[in-house]
């Protein structure tokens, strides 16, 4: 289960190989709505328990019965491939009863509410919704009138926990040998300590951001976000506040790429949502990619050794040139990889969580 860094004595919490239920109690929350709720050594707990999981998904056959008999609904309210493939396969390693729910073939369609979808679901068996929706704080609302467990896959413009762990644990796995020789993590194991990361793109619109804000300052990082000073409207203002996943979780916000790419070890490109894009933010696209894209010319400009991620999909060529998503230093493909291993983690924390709050963490 290692990855060659060197582990607390809680590691001992987590069994190397998982194929029985969570023992009662190893994990603190009932519902995982967002990141904001983790300790670090919730985290933690997190990444040791997705090493796990993935030496089960190197296996032969990449199942383990954990969860089985647990009946685990996906209820997603918005398009997605990735994260509603990634839960469904994740949920199906572990044995689950997986229900799949159509939202536009749903009685969602004659006007039911999504109280009453949550308490249908519920009656016909769900332990674990994990639930999407366009309205920021819907999974809040499906958490107080749902008695299992609630894994929020995105809401609105708010937050992608899930997202923000397998970012976090992409970096994590990228970094393991340097991390092992040392100089890598402070005393907390925070491994991102010294590391410059940065955040390029649509940043006002991006739930995937929001999360990554908590996790990557929890982790140690020295954060910078940068776009059009039109997308990163109220950054400025957190970022003074100094609020974040550590005590001193402060980040720098900038609109010049130069100064947030120069020396940097980690960027991820964030996709331009023009669906959720009022007019005037952007001239055009083709400006943004100009001014802001991330083409190889640019990515010169961070540490020989940086590597590149996208939370997907991707406009190639638009915030991302193809050459940089397809290149040596893209850890993309990664990412969806390690999706599937940290959503089974999760799974299978939650089935053991005993928690009786009834929203946040």
């Amino acid at each position: 289960m290692s990855l060659g860094i060197t582990m607390d004595p809680a590691e001992a919490d987590v069994p190397p190989v998982v194929d029985r239920p969570p023992e009662a109690g190893a994990w603190p929350h009932r519902h995982l709505l967002d990141v904001d709720a983790l300790s670090w050594s919730d985290i933690q707990l997190v990444l040791r328990t997705t090493d796990a999981m993935r030496e089960v998904l190197a296996r032969p056959i990449a199942k383990v019965p954990a969860l089985r008999g647990t009946n685990v609904t996906i209820l997603f309210y918005e398009a997605s491939t990735r994260t509603r493939v990634s839960f469904e396969v994740a949920a199906r390693n572990l044995s689950a009863d997986v229900v799949n729910v159509a939202v536009a073939a749903s009685s969602v369609t004659k006007g039911e509410s999504l109280v009453d979808t949550v308490k249908t679901v519920e009656a016909l068996g769900a332990r674990i919704l994990v639930m999407r929706h366009a309205s920021s704080g819907a999974p809040y609302l499906a958490a107080r009138h749902f008695s299992g467990h609630v894994l929020n896959g995105g809401d609105g413009w708010h937050a992608h926990p899930t997202q923000a762990l397998l970012d976090l644990y992409t970096m994590r796995a990228k970094l393991a040998g340097a991390i092992a020789g040392a100089a890598g993590a402070d005393q907390d194991g925070r491994f991102l300590s010294g590391r410059k990361v940065v955040i390029l793109g649509d940043v006002l619109h991006s739930r995937v951001a929001r999360s990554n804000i908590w996790t990557l300052t929890a982790a140690g990082a020295d954060l910078w976000l940068c776009g059009p000073a039109t997308l990163l409207r109220g950054f400025e203002a957190w970022a003074r506040a100094g609020a974040g996943g550590a005590a001193n979780g402060r980040f720098t916000v900038t609109s010049d790429p130069a100064a947030a790419l120069r020396d940097a070890d980690v960027v991820m490109a964030l996709r331009i949502q023009q669906e959720r894009m009022a007019s005037g933010l952007l001239p055009s696209l083709r400006e943004y990619a100009a001014r802001f894209g991330l083409t190889a010319d640019r990515l010169r400009l961070a540490s020989p050794d940086a590597f590149v991620l996208h939370p997907g999909p991707m406009n190639e060529g638009v915030e991302i040139a193809p050459d940089v998503a397809a290149g040596p230093r893209s850890v993309i493909t990664d990412q969806v990889t390690n999706g599937v291993a940290v959503r089974m983690a999760l799974l299978y924390l939650l089935a053991g969580s005993t928690a009786s709050d009834t929203v946040g963490g």
